[in-house]
């Protein structure tokens, strides 16, 4: 018997909205406890996976071998998987609740922060989150268009997926052919004239966002030189003490490596990644579209670890002619959730989703809609993890559901006309995108249209 939820033992019934991994930790996390229960996972596309399948670079596959640990928590008997189902459109969130006694969302941080600059709406001043999501093959973004006829792109943002952007822009289609990356990109990215790619970040090279292996990669591409003035590399005493600080040894290494770039010089190789620090946008200008960026120099301020980015009134021009923003990312409310604006989380306490200070019955929250976006992928195991144990806690006082057929949700999608996939039918489309990617020398080929997903 589970306390709370009536004299009839019987499992616990869950679901999960967002099927990324803080959702699949999540469920793990719940079938291995000592109790009975049963996981339903929804996701509004097809495919599972989140960002492991639509966020992590193509030239990056190893990140995806997540999916296998995935895997065996969907072969569970009692996990289901339910693609193709929109939770707020095609089954609100009080639908959910007559079959679940509780649920746990896991949707992510859907969209960017913006700069807040003028000019930022300017054509081609672009989110980095849709271009990711283009060559990565995502079906809401897959007729995007990216101008990229122009031989100038800044990147604004120094976090790993800024470096992404930058890898993507930087290398050549010979080094992306054999990735899983979306055939429609590689064809545009065949054509692309970009010579320069500038990577702005606000504050200094002791600070930077990037990991090691992310940085380090740019010294070994095939046609690009990494770019840092030797003079950005000269820091204050503050950042020194960051610098030397034990537990600041990532970037201790990102400093090591951007040193070894300085030394080198501008290089000889046909494209250039040339990395900024210490400045932050002021204004986008341009005759209808991005024809140059307004940078202010910034200084630093504030005891080691602590330091912010402050302008000085000391401005400089880059033309460009094409710009992504990464400078985070936010979550999108769902109907029936209590959401917080500027975070753009749930608001929450221990994963429990709050409303005027009081837990609201049964709703829970995991990942990056939880905690903002922070993080790596491992990163979301102890976050869900922590939010199921606040689930345990409160299983005495949790009001069972109305319908306690595990089964019913079924007959329920079925008769609202919910097309939806289960995990079986996905490894359908999965076996079908490995074959296309054979015939072709990649890993898979995504289907980027939802309809071509379900016709198989």
């Amino acid at each position: 018997m589970i306390h709370g939820l009536g004299t009839v033992q019987r499992p616990l019934q869950v679901a999960i909205v967002g099927s990324g991994p803080s959702g699949f930790y999540a469920a793990e996390a719940l079938l291995a406890k000592e109790f009975k229960v049963k996981v339903d996972m929804f996701d509004r596309l097809p495919t599972p996976f989140g960002l492991v399948r639509y966020g992590v670079a193509p030239d990056h596959p190893k990140i995806k071998n997540v999916t296998k640990v995935f895997e065996k928590t969907a072969s569970h008997e009692q996990f289901s998987f339910f693609g193709h189902v929109a939770v707020g459109k095609d089954v609100s969130v009080e639908e959910l609740k007559k079959f679940y006694d509780a649920i746990i969302f896991a949707c992510g941080a859907e969209t960017d922060k913006k700069l807040g600059v003028p000019g930022e709406d300017l054509k081609n001043s672009l989110t980095a989150t849709e271009f990711v999501a283009w060559y990565n093959g995502h079906p809401d973004y897959r007729d995007r268009t990216f101008d990229l006829s122009h031989e100038t792109a800044v990147v604004v943002g120094q976090g790993n997926v800024a470096m992404d952007v930058s890898r993507i822009l930087c290398k050549t289609v010979e080094e992306l052919k054999a990735t899983d990356i979306a055939e429609h990109a590689l064809a545009a990215l065949a054509k692309s004239r970009i010579k320069e790619v500038h990577l702005i970040g606000r504050r200094g090279p002791a600070q930077a966002a990037f990991t090691a292996p992310e940085i380090r990669e740019f010294g070994e591409l095939a046609e690009c030189d990494p770019v840092v003035d030797p003079r950005d590399l000269e820091v204050g005493e503050n950042s020194q003490k960051e610098l030397a600080d034990p537990n600041n040894a990532s970037k201790k290494k990102n400093f090591e490596i951007l040193k070894t770039f300085a030394e080198r010089g501008a290089g000889t190789k046909s494209k250039k990644f040339i990395i900024h620090f210490l400045k932050s946008p002021k204004e986008l200008r341009g005759n209808g579209q991005v024809e140059k960026l307004i940078l202010e120099k910034n200084e630093l301020s504030g005891e080691p670890n602590q330091q912010k980015a402050r302008g000085t009134g000391v401005t400089e021009e880059l033309p460009c002619g094409l710009l992504f923003r990464s400078v985070g990312y936010r979550g999108v409310p769902i109907a029936g959730v209590p959401f917080q604006e500027p975070s753009g989380t749930f608001p929450n306490k221990d994963g429990r989703i709050m409303k005027d200070e009081k837990a609201v019955q049964g709703l829970y929250c995991v990942g990056w809609i939880k905690r903002g976006p922070s993080g790596v992928i491992g990163t979301n195991k102890p976050d869900s993890g922590a939010t199921v144990d606040s689930l345990c806690q409160d299983l005495p006082s949790l009001t069972p559901c109305a319908v306690t057929d595990p089964a019913a949700i079924v007959q329920f999608l079925k008769t609202k006309g919910v097309n939806y996939v289960d995990f079986a039918r996905w490894k359908k489309i999965d076996a079908v995108e490995i074959e296309r990617g054979t015939k072709v020398g990649k890993p898979r080929e995504k289907f980027v249209k939802v309809n071509d997903m379900l016709a198989v």
